[in-house]
């Protein structure tokens, strides 16, 4: 029913993209999946172990970013800054919300909740006549009052406090999601659900947040997909999965790094979450509404690569979850629009997790309140064939992560990205345009880069108002800028 509506829309929202009625704002499917790796798809990694032909098909039918990252290296704090446009150090959400680890030092203070004063995505679309929906992990707040639906939602299915479901398989035990038929997979399940709401809210403009819990621990995936993967990964056996960490980045200590794609549950969760994006993209089409409806797709944090089974690897990039290398917080990132003109694109500009909110907002046709305070920057000009003024992108991470990541920051200038360790306060430089691994530290080779470098991320930590490490009763003090 919009279409007809769209084409006369279109030259309007070229020349004025603040000037749309209801009915000729787009739909936003926005697509987030839990730990996926930036090497995990095809579209970034030709020779990835894994097949997702129908991520692929999207990067091609769209905007795919060759840097895009998240706003920190585990989950909690990049699904805020999703959800707000803000960087999670202004209101100290820096780790997923039970993660109090103690290393030498106690970690910073941590805040375990998205602020019900907030005005989130999800808000701000209803307020201005969207159909919202929430589908999957939220992992946002550590009670009922913190769900979705307290955040901007009119649904919420199986959005509630933990981080990991209990089993990928029904009965799930989730209280925002019924069990279903016994031996159900919870991917195929919150697919079934997100294909109903699309049909549903399909006469209006809708905002659908499907957050999958998959790739995630537990690994747990169909029987017939792992099987399929346990044979495929017979004509790599005799390669080595592992190494220890110092054998393939410098300096880097003892912890054992996957060197090896071939973990065949991961690779079937993979294939599942595959096929959803196809079965979504599927019924946008089916339903004529594909060319109206702007499809997001993005991973909260790095892939699982250095614990907890290790599942993936994300060489050449140094690190996984919980680390500010690249590993960690490098994306497959794509946007769709097809109003913009652009596909099959590749952009290399440095984007991250807080520039969703005000780009969504600038192609929905609306502006922030007066009052609102956002991070990021609109991503339009990018997916019009345009460009964006430099600017660099910061991370603050004061906490040991469960997978051996150390507290640190980390800023991106241009081609160089510096990294502090919060520890001792020792920093590294690295080009990451001729060195994407961070095998080479030139930072005694460049002085005065890391001098202003460091300063202007001292500066935002100000900024944001960052908090460090905490000393141990009766220990050393711990660095402070």
């Amino acid at each position: 029913m919009k279409s007809f509506q769209y084409v006369a829309a279109l030259l309007l929202i070229v020349l004025n993209p603040l000037k749309l009625t209801a009915n000729e704002r787009p739909n936003f499917v926005f697509i987030l999946v839990d730990d996926l790796g930036y090497m995990d798809i095809g579209a970034n990694n030709p020779e990835t172990f894994y097949e997702t032909p129908n991520v692929d098909r999207l990067a091609r039918e769209g905007v795919r970013f060759t840097q895009g990252y998240a706003a920190n290296p585990v989950c909690s704090p990049t699904r805020y800054s999703i959800m707000t446009g803000k960087y999670p150090s202004r209101v100290d959400a820096t780790n997923f919300f039970s993660g109090r680890r103690a290393g030498k030092f106690k970690p910073a203070p941590l805040n375990d909740r998205m602020p019900l004063e907030e005005v989130t995505l999800a808000e701000t679309m209803q307020q201005h006549g969207y159909k919202t929906a929430f589908l999957g992990k939220w992992h946002l707040g550590p009670s009922e009052e913190f769900w979705p639906e307290h955040q901007g939602f009119d649904v919420n299915v199986g959005g509630h406090v933990r981080g990991m479901p209990k089993s990928y398989f029904s009965p799930y035990k989730n209280p925002r999601l019924d069990d279903g038929l016994e031996g159900e997979h919870l991917t195929e399940r919150l697919t079934n659900e997100t294909l109903g709401l699309i049909e549903k809210f399909k006469d209006d403009p809708f905002f659908l947040y499907l957050a999958f819990y998959t790739v995630h621990t537990p690994l747990q995936a169909p029987k017939d997909l792992v099987e399929k993967y346990r044979l495929k990964a017979e004509a790599l056996s005799g390669k080595p999965e592992f190494a220890d960490e110092e054998q393939v980045f410098p300096n880097a200590g003892e912890r054992k790094v996957r060197i090896l794609q071939k973990h065949a549950t991961y690779a079937a969760m993979v294939e599942s979450m595959d096929t959803s994006v196809g079965r979504i993209l599927k019924k946008l089409k089916e339903l004529g509404i594909d060319d109206e409806t702007v499809v997001c797709f993005f991973s909260d944090n790095g892939g699982l690569s250095t614990s907890e089974g290790s599942p993936t690897s994300n060489l050449p990039y140094r690190g996984g979850k919980g680390w500010v290398y690249e590993g960690g917080i490098r994306e497959p990132m794509i946007i769709k629009w097809p109003q913009s003109g652009q596909k099959n694109v590749v952009r290399g500009e440095p984007v991250i997790s807080v520039d969703f909110y005000p780009t969504m907002m600038e192609i929905a046709g609306f502006e922030p309140s007066t009052d609102q305070l956002l991070d990021g920057v609109s991503l339009v000009p990018l997916l019009r064939g345009k460009h964006l003024e430099a600017r660099n992108l910061y991370w603050h991470y004061p906490h040991y992560s469960n997978q051996g990541g150390f507290p640190g920051g980390a800023i991106r200038d241009g081609n160089y990205k510096l990294i502090e360790r919060y520890e001792d306060g020792r920093t590294h430089l690295y080009d990451i345009d001729s060195d994407p691994g961070e095998l080479n530290d030139i930072a005694s080779e460049k002085p005065a880069q890391v001098a202003a470098m460091k300063r202007q991320l001292h500066t935002w930590y100000k900024t944001v108002d960052a908090k460090f490490l905490q000393p141990k009763a009766d220990g050393p003090q711990p660095w402070s800028p």
